[in-house]
C-alpha cells in the first residue's frame, strides 16, 4: 500500500511532466514566407538544370530544402492560377479561368472563332476563403506585397480594388508597390549601371524585408508576389547583359531576348536572396517555412520551356509545369527531390496543415514535405480548365501549332486537361478532340497515344468531363 506521504510527491512529478509532453506534442507554428514568381519557366533555374542562368540564391534555397520535379501551376495564365492557389480550388470550380480586365464582357478576337468563350471574371468573390483568412483564424499575422491581379483593374493597370484587394481577402497588412520592375518606369529607362554586382533598389522587396525583420508577437504569413520575370523584359543592368552576351551561345534562338531575360531573372534571384537574408537576420530561420513557386510557365518569346512542349497560355507541360521549392528546418532531407505530381491548389492545404489547421471542401490536399515520395497519398487526378482563346490580339496571325522552344506565340483554343499517374489527357473543345501522353516516357508530349490506348483515353476523358459537370464548369459555347 502506498504511503499517504508519497501522494504529494507523485502529484508534483505529474505536474512537472505533463507540460513537457504537451510542448513536445505541439511544435510552434512556423512563420511562412511565400515567394511567388511571375511567368518563371520550369527549366529556368540553375537548380533545375539551366545551362547558363545564374540563380545562386534560389539554388541555395533548393540545397536547403526539397525541389519538386512534377509541380504544376493551376492554370497557364496569371489571374486564374493565383485565384486557385489562394483558395485551394480548381479554376473550373471557381469560374475564374482567365486574366481579369478593366471591364466586364467577353473576348474580342481579330478573327471569328468556332466557339465563344465565357464572360470574363473580374474579381475573386469575397465569399471565397483565402489562405490568408484561414491563417488569420489560426492566430497568424498576414501581409501581402506585390502583384495581386485578382480584381478588376482600379484606376490603372493592376491597380488594387478598394473592395476586392488583399485587405478584403484576409491580409492585415498590404502595400501596393511595383518596386523596380519596368511597370514603375513610366516608359523612362533608368540610367544604365555598369558596376558589377550592383542592382537597383526595389522598394517592394525592401518592404517585405522590413516586415520580416521587425519583432512579431505572433507567427506570420507574408506573401512576396514578384512582378519578375513578367514582361516588359527590360533592364538597366548593363554589367549583367554584358555577362550574358559573353556566355549565351551565339547560335541560340532568339538570342537578344534571352540575354535581357537572363539578366531579368538574375534580378529576381537577387530579390530572393534579400528576403532569405532578412529571415536569417530575424533569427527565425529554423522556424520559417519557405515556399517558392511560379504562377505559370515561361513566356515563349523570352525563354525556352524545353524539353517541355508549349508555354504560358496553353495546357501542354511547358505552360503549366513550374518550379516548386519548399524549405522547413527539420522536415525533409536538405537537397532532396520529390517527383510526386502536385499543383498550385495544394499549397493552401499544405501551409495551413503546417500551421496546425486543416482545410475541407477544396480540391487541394496537403503535400508531404518530408521529401519522401513513397509516403505520398494515393493517386489522384490533377485538373486544368481553360475555356478561352489566346492571344486576344493577333490571334489570326499567331503560329498555328504549338511546339517545343519555337519562340513564338501560338494559337491556343479552349481546352481542358487531366493528369492521373503518368498519364495526361488534353481535351480540345472546338472539335471534341483528345490527346493522350505518357509523361514518364514522353515528357515532351510528342507521341499522342489516344488512338493506341483507347480505353485509357476514354477513361480519362470521362473522368475529366464528370468533374467539369459536377462543378458546373463554364464552357466555351458554339456560335
Amino acid at each position: 500500500m502506498i504511503s499517504p506521504r508519497i501522494f504529494p510527491l507523485l502529484t508534483l512529478i505529474m505536474f512537472l511532466w505533463m507540460p513537457i509532453q504537451i510542448i513536445a506534442a505541439e511544435p510552434p507554428q512556423p512563420n511562412v514566407v511565400f515567394i511567388l514568381a511571375d511567368d518563371l519557366a520550369w527549366s529556368d533555374l540553375g537548380c533545375y538544370g539551366h545551362p547558363w542562368h545564374r540563380t545562386p540564391n534560389i539554388d541555395r534555397l533548393s540545397r536547403a530544402g526539397i525541389r519538386f520535379t512534377n509541380a504544376y501551376a493551376s492554370a497557364p495564365i496569371c489571374s486564374a492560377s493565383r485565384a486557385s492557389l489562394m483558395t485551394g480550388k480548381t479554376t473550373a470550380r471557381l469560374g475564374f479561368e482567365f486574366v481579369t480586365k478593366n471591364a466586364a464582357g467577353g473576348q474580342n478576337l481579330d478573327v471569328p472563332t468556332a466557339l465563344i468563350a465565357p464572360p470574363l471574371t473580374l474579381n475573386l468573390p469575397l465569399v471565397e476563403r483565402t489562405i490568408a483568412e484561414r491563417l488569420s483564424d489560426l492566430g497568424y499575422d498576414t501581409a501581402f506585397y506585390g502583384k495581386w491581379h485578382l480584381n478588376q483593374h482600379h484606376r490603372r493597370y493592376l491597380g488594387w480594388s478598394p473592395t476586392h484587394g488583399p485587405k478584403q481577402q484576409g491580409f492585415q497588412v498590404a502595400e501596393e508597390d511595383f518596386g523596380a520592375h519596368p511597370y514603375s518606369w513610366n516608359r523612362n529607362l533608368p540610367a544604365e549601371i555598369d558596376q558589377k554586382g550592383t542592382f537597383i533598389a526595389d522598394s517592394m522587396v525592401e518592404k517585405v524585408c522590413r516586415y520580416i525583420r521587425k519583432p512579431h508577437n505572433k507567427p506570420y504569413f507574408v506573401m512576396a508576389s514578384s512582378f519578375y520575370v513578367h514582361t516588359p523584359v527590360r533592364t538597366p543592368l548593363r554589367w549583367l547583359t554584358n555577362h550574358y552576351e559573353k556566355t549565351i551561345p551565339l547560335d541560340s534562338k532568339n538570342r537578344a531576348n534571352r540575354i535581357k531575360y537572363a539578366a531579368f531573372l538574375e534580378t529576381l534571384d537577387h530579390h530572393v536572396g534579400q528576403i532569405m537574408q532578412a529571415v536569417e537576420d530575424s533569427g527565425q530561420e529554423d522556424n520559417t517555412l519557405f515556399v517558392f513557386f511560379s504562377d505559370n510557365g515561361g513566356h515563349p518569346e523570352f525563354t525556352a520551356n524545353g524539353p517541355l512542349r508549349g508555354s504560358k497560355w496553353n495546357l501542354y507541360e511547358g505552360g503549366i509545369r513550374v518550379p516548386l521549392i519548399v524549405r522547413w528546418h527539420g522536415y525533409g532531407e536538405p537537397g532532396s527531390e520529390n517527383d510526386t505530381p502536385t499543383i498550385g491548389y495544394d499549397l493552401p492545404s499544405t501551409i495551413v496543415q503546417a500551421a496546425g489547421g486543416r482545410i475541407d471542401e477544396v480540391d487541394g490536399r496537403a503535400i508531404n514535405i518530408s521529401g519522401d515520395s513513397s509516403q505520398q497519398a494515393t493517386m489522384r487526378d490533377l485538373i486544368w480548365h481553360f475555356p478561352y482563346y489566346h492571344p486576344e490580339r493577333g490571334y489570326g496571325t499567331a503560329k498555328p501549332t504549338i511546339g517545343i522552344d519555337d519562340f513564338a506565340v501560338s494559337k491556343t483554343t479552349p481546352q481542358s486537361a487531366i493528369r492521373r499517374g503518368n498519364y495526361k489527357l488534353l481535351w480540345f473543345a472546338e472539335n471534341d478532340h483528345v490527346e493522350l501522353f505518357n509523361l514518364s516516357s514522353d515528357p515532351s508530349e510528342q507521341m499522342n497515344l489516344s488512338e493506341i490506348e483507347t480505353e485509357k483515353s476514354a477513361e480519362l476523358k470521362e473522368s475529366l468531363h464528370r468533374y467539369l459537370q459536377a462543378h458546373q464548369a463554364r464552357m466555351a459555347t458554339p456560335r
